[in-house]
C-alpha cells in the first residue's frame, strides 16, 4: 500500500510539473480549443525612391543605373528649347554657363528603426567624360543659375539634400546640367553621368 501511495504522489507532481496546453480532442463537449504559437523575427528596412515631378523631366527605371533621366539636347548658350524642365540662359553668352534643370523627387522610407534621425545624400560617382558639362544640384526651386549648386564628385564630397526627413514623404528637389562655352576637340556629342544616392538611419 505505501508502495503504491509513492508511485501516485510521484505521478501527481509529474504531472503538476508539465506545461498546461488546451487538447485538441475531447469528449463530451461542444467546445475546444487548441493553441497557437505564432513567431516572427522583424528586422529594419530602408528604401528610397527617385520619381518625376510634374512637367519635370521623366525619371524612368534602369538605363544604365537603377534609374535614368535623359534631357535631350543641350547647348551653352541655352538656344536649344529644354525638352523637359527648364533653362537658365548664360548671363554673358560665350563667356558663362548656360544650365538646363529639371524637378525630380526622392522619397525615403525606413521601418524599424532605432531612431528617425536620418539624412539623404548624393554625389558624382561616374562623371561626364565632356569637359564642358557638370552636374548641379538645388534643394529648393532655383530662381537663377547662381541658386544652382555644383554637385561633389565622389562619396568623400557628397552633398546633403535633406536632414530628418519625415518617412515615407516625397521630397522635390533640382538636377542640373551646366554647360560651360568651351571650344575645343570632343566637346559635343551623347554623354552621361551617374549619382548616387545614400539614406542613412541612424
Amino acid at each position: 500500500m505505501r508502495y503504491r501511495s509513492a508511485i501516485l504522489a510521484v505521478a501527481i507532481l509529474l504531472l503538476a510539473a508539465m506545461p498546461t496546453f488546451a487538447a485538441t480532442s475531447a469528449t463530451n463537449t461542444n467546445t475546444i480549443s487548441p493553441t497557437l504559437k505564432v513567431s516572427v523575427s522583424v528586422v529594419d528596412a530602408v528604401e528610397l525612391t527617385l520619381s518625376t515631378s510634374g512637367a519635370g523631366c521623366a525619371v524612368n527605371s534602369g538605363g544604365g543605373g537603377d534609374y535614368n533621366m535623359n534631357f535631350g539636347t543641350v547647348d551653352a548658350l541655352g538656344i536649344t528649347a529644354p525638352a523637359c524642365g527648364n533653362v537658365f540662359t548664360p548671363t554673358t553668352p560665350g563667356v558663362t554657363n548656360a544650365a538646363y534643370y529639371t524637378p525630380y523627387t526622392i522619397t525615403p522610407i525606413f521601418t524599424s528603426q532605432a531612431v528617425t534621425t536620418n539624412t539623404v545624400k548624393a554625389y558624382v560617382s561616374t562623371n561626364f567624360t565632356k569637359a564642358n558639362l557638370s552636374m548641379y544640384y538645388a534643394t529648393s526651386a532655383p530662381a537663377n543659375i547662381g541658386a544652382l549648386s555644383a554637385m561633389g564628385v565622389g562619396a568623400a564630397a557628397a552633398n546633403t539634400l535633406a536632414t530628418n526627413a519625415v518617412s515615407a514623404t516625397a521630397l522635390t528637389q533640382y538636377l542640373g546640367i551646366e554647360i560651360a562655352p568651351s571650344n575645343g576637340a570632343g566637346l559635343s556629342g551623347a554623354d552621361s553621368a551617374i549619382i548616387t544616392y545614400t539614406l542613412t538611419v541612424q
